[in-house]
C-alpha cells in the first residue's frame, strides 16, 4: 500500500472539520448576541448566560448556568463573555435580488475566496462601518458564517447583506451590468485607489485571498485594478486593514 501524502491527509481533516451552513450554529459574545437577538429575521433555538453576564446585560430569557458549563457548550478558544445563543443560520441573499432592488446598496465587496473566519468577520466589521451594504461570497471556497465569523465581526454580520454566487467572474459582469463601477484591489494595480472610486455612484470592491491575491480571471473581469499607495518595501497588507481603507476612500469620496 502506497504511504497517503500528508497534505492529503490535511485535505480530508479538512473536509471532515468542515462546519456544515446548514446546520444550527452557535454565537457567543455580547455584541455577537445582543445583534442577533435585535435582528428579527435570525431564529434564536436556545439562550445561555451566566448570571453575571445576565445582569451585566440586562437582557432576559436566559437559561443560566456557570461559566464552565457554558464554555463546554462552545470551541475551546471561544472568548464568550459569559453568553451564548443557538442559531439556525441566516438565509443568503441572491445577487441578482439584491442589485434589482429600489433600494439597491450603491457599495458592495466582493471577496475572492477569503478563507480566514477571523478575517471575514473583521471585514463585515469594515463594512458596517463605512456603509457597505452587502458582501459577495463564493458558495464555496468561502466559510460560513460561524461563530469565530460572527466575533470578529462585533455583530455585523445581523446588519450587512450576506451575498452567496457560484462564479465570481459572473457576478462581476451582472454587477458591471447593473452599474457598479468594480475595483479590484491588487499591487500592481495601475490606479491610485482614491481615483478609483472617483465619481463612481456605485462601487463594488473586489478582495482576493489572503497570500494569492485575486485569480487571475478575477482579476480580469474587474473593470480597473487599484492599489493603495504604501512606503517603498512594504509590500501588501493583511486583506481585512486592506478592506478597510478602501471601504473608507468609498465613503469619503461619496461625502466630497
Amino acid at each position: 500500500m502506497k504511504p497517503i501524502p500528508r497534505n492529503h491527509e490535511k485535505r480530508r481533516f479538512a473536509a471532515r472539520s468542515a462546519p456544515d451552513p446548514n446546520e444550527p450554529l452557535w454565537l457567543w459574545g455580547q455584541h455577537a448576541v445582543e445583534a442577533a437577538i435585535s435582528n428579527k429575521n435570525r431564529v434564536i433555538l436556545r439562550w445561555v448566560a451566566t448570571e453575571n453576564a445576565a445582569k451585566r446585560t440586562g437582557l432576559t430569557g436566559f437559561e443560566v448556568m456557570d461559566q464552565k458549563a457554558l464554555s463546554k457548550l462552545l470551541p475551546p478558544s471561544a472568548v464568550h463573555q459569559g453568553i451564548a445563543i443557538k442559531v439556525e443560520p441566516a438565509e443568503p441573499s441572491a445577487l441578482e435580488d439584491v442589485i434589482n432592488r429600489p433600494d439597491a446598496p450603491d457599495t458592495l465587496c466582493i471577496l475572492d475566496q477569503i478563507s480566514d473566519p477571523h478575517n471575514l468577520g473583521a471585514i463585515f466589521r469594515s463594512a458596517a462601518a463605512f456603509g457597505v451594504g452587502g458582501l459577495v461570497l463564493q458558495t464555496r471556497h468561502t466559510p460560513p458564517l460561524t461563530g469565530v465569523v460572527a466575533k470578529s465581526a462585533a455583530g455585523a454580520i445581523e446588519t450587512v447583506e450576506e451575498i452567496r454566487v457560484v462564479n465570481i467572474a459572473r457576478a462581476l459582469d451582472a454587477l458591471g451590468a447593473a452599474g457598479y463601477h468594480t475595483v479590484g484591489l491588487a499591487g500592481e494595480g495601475q490606479e491610485h485607489l482614491s481615483d478609483s472610486v472617483s465619481g463612481a455612484r456605485k462601487i463594488a470592491f473586489v478582495m482576493g485571498a489572503e497570500g494569492s491575491g485575486l485569480r487571475p480571471a478575477v482579476a480580469k473581469a474587474c473593470a480597473t485594478l487599484a492599489r493603495i499607495p504604501m512606503v517603498p518595501g512594504m509590500e501588501s497588507l493583511n486583506v481585512s486593514n486592506a478592506a478597510a481603507i478602501a471601504f473608507y476612500e468609498a465613503m469619503r469620496s461619496k461625502q466630497l
